[in-house]
């Protein structure tokens, strides 16, 4: 019987965004590409941000990351409101799944959507931008990373939230400010020094210079600095995560 639990609860999430993918998966991948019409035709002709990049190119895997962030926090942090607003948290507390089942149940199908998003985006996105995969293995390895840490902090936010309202402040002023200054649609090193000092204490920052990393093999900072710095936000976000599913906080108090 062991793993039967995990495995059951693992369906039902991946399951409830699959069920409606025309709204988790097709629906962000129409607007990344919105914002890569735009920004791309707006700017085109602008210095290119890396020697031999045009701005096209170097929007789609910030674009892609951004959607996989916005996404995998998405799918967690919803999950768990829904399921304590609606009262059916009661057939997921009643089974015996230990806080490490709910860790990995909800941290995995929050990547699974993110992935789906981000290969969606990106399969759209070269079809306008010839965009090269140079490092393969560092992008997979940022998009694990980035996608883990955002849907740890959706169980986080889906925990802490009481009603909907407190979850969409967590996302605009917290999720949405990180990603949106994360560098997605420019390259830091076009900013003021003291706005260049700003951006390295953001780690979506890491995650998505990185994940750009393995596009072009360029990036802001060494890609082994943002691995570090992604794993350990990463690690920290989940220490924290599994602590709150351990003590059962606003679960079973």
């Amino acid at each position: 019987m062991a793993g039967i639990g995990f495995r059951t609860l693992l369906y039902k999430e991946v399951l409830r965004f699959w069920k409606v993918a025309f709204q988790t998966i097709a629906a962000p991948v129409l607007t990344a590409v919105l914002y890569l019409l735009i920004f791309a035709q707006a700017l085109r002709g602008t210095t290119e941000p890396f020697p031999g990049v045009s701005y096209a190119q170097f929007l789609v895997p910030g674009l892609a990351m951004m959607s996989m962030l916005q996404n995998a926090f998405a799918n967690s942090s919803s999950s768990l409101i829904q399921s304590k607003i609606t009262g059916n948290i009661l057939f997921i507390l009643l089974p015996p799944l230990s806080h490490w089942d709910l860790y990995w149940a909800y941290l995995l199908a929050s990547v699974a959507r993110a992935i789906a998003v981000g290969a969606g985006v990106f399969l759209v996105a070269v079809l306008m931008a010839d965009v090269p995969v140079r490092h393969p293995l560092w992008g997979l390895a940022f998009a694990l990373i980035g996608s883990g840490m955002l849907g740890a902090m959706g169980i986080i936010a889906g925990l802490w939230a009481d009603k909907f309202d407190q979850m969409a402040a967590f996302q605009n002023f917290i999720i949405m400010p990180l990603t949106f200054l994360s560098g997605v649609f420019y390259s830091i090193q076009g900013l003021p020094p003291v706005w260049q000092a700003v951006s390295h204490l953001n780690p979506f920052f890491y995650v998505i210079d990185g994940f750009r990393f393995g596009f072009f093999g360029q990036a802001d900072v060494s890609p082994w600095l943002s691995l570090a710095v992604a794993s350990t936000a990463f690690l920290a976000v989940s220490l924290v995560t599994v602590g709150l599913l351990k003590s059962g906080y606003k679960l079973r108090h």
